[in-house]
C-alpha cells in the first residue's frame, strides 16, 4: 500500500508539510509507504480546455512542460491520495487549484482514474477560510468518486509563521488520528 502526499504550499517546509508529515507518520507506523512531493517552486498551470485528454485517453494531459503528468502516474499508483494546502484568500493556493483541475480532468476523461482511492485534504490556517479550502479540494475528491477520510475535527491547523503549527497540538492531533483512519480504510479497501 502507497500514499502520496501533495503539498501545495509556496513553502516547502512550513506549516502545511507539519501537518501533512503527522499524517504520514502515523501511516508510516501502519507500514504504509508514504512520498511528500513539495509544489514548492513548481510551475503549473490550470487546465486549458483544449479536450485532449478526452481525446487521446492516455492518462495524460496534453501540456507536457511541467510536472503533472508525474504526478498524475504517481496518484494512479497509489492506493491513498492526500492534498495539503495553506489557506489562501478563504481558498487553496493556485498550484492546488491547478492540480485539482488537470487531475480531475485527466481522471475524468480515462474512467474515473482515481475512483475509490483513500482521499484527505489537509489545510494549514491562519486564522480563517480552512474551511473553503477544505471544501475546495474535497470537491475534487467526491467528484473523481474517492473515499474521504476524516478525522476527529476538521483537517486544519492553526499557524501563521512557519513551524508555529507545531504549537496547535488540536490540530497535531487531529492529523494524527487522520493518518490512523487513513490506514484503517487501506487495510479495509485494498485487496
Amino acid at each position: 500500500m502507497k500514499v502520496v502526499a501533495f503539498n501545495c504550499s509556496v513553502r516547502p517546509d512550513g506549516n502545511t508539510a507539519i501537518l501533512i508529515r503527522q499524517v504520514l507518520k502515523e501511516l508510516e507506523a501502519s507500514r504504509i509507504k508514504t512520498e511528500l512531493i513539495q509544489l514548492a517552486g513548481q510551475k503549473l498551470c490550470g487546465c486549458i480546455a483544449c479536450g485532449q485528454c478526452a481525446v487521446t485517453k492516455n492518462k495524460k494531459c496534453a501540456i507536457t512542460d511541467d510536472l503533472l503528468n508525474e504526478y498524475l502516474a504517481k496518484m494512479a499508483l497509489a492506493d491513498g491520495i492526500i492534498i495539503g494546502s495553506p489557506t489562501y484568500f478563504a481558498d487553496c493556493t493556485a498550484g492546488a487549484k491547478a492540480l485539482i483541475e488537470r487531475a480531475g480532468m485527466v481522471s475524468r476523461a480515462n474512467n474515473n482514474l482515481l475512483k475509490r482511492k483513500a482521499a484527505a485534504a489537509v489545510i494549514a490556517v491562519r486564522r480563517g477560510g480552512a474551511i473553503h479550502a477544505f471544501d475546495s479540494i474535497n470537491h475534487f475528491f467526491t467528484i473523481s468518486e474517492m473515499i474521504i477520510v476524516g478525522s476527529s475535527y476538521w483537517n486544519m491547523g492553526i499557524g501563521r509563521q512557519s513551524g508555529e503549527v507545531s504549537q496547535d497540538q488540536e490540530g497535531l492531533e487531529t492529523m494524527s488520528v487522520l493518518g490512523k483512519n487513513m490506514a484503517w480504510l487501506l487495510k479495509k479497501i485494498v485487496a
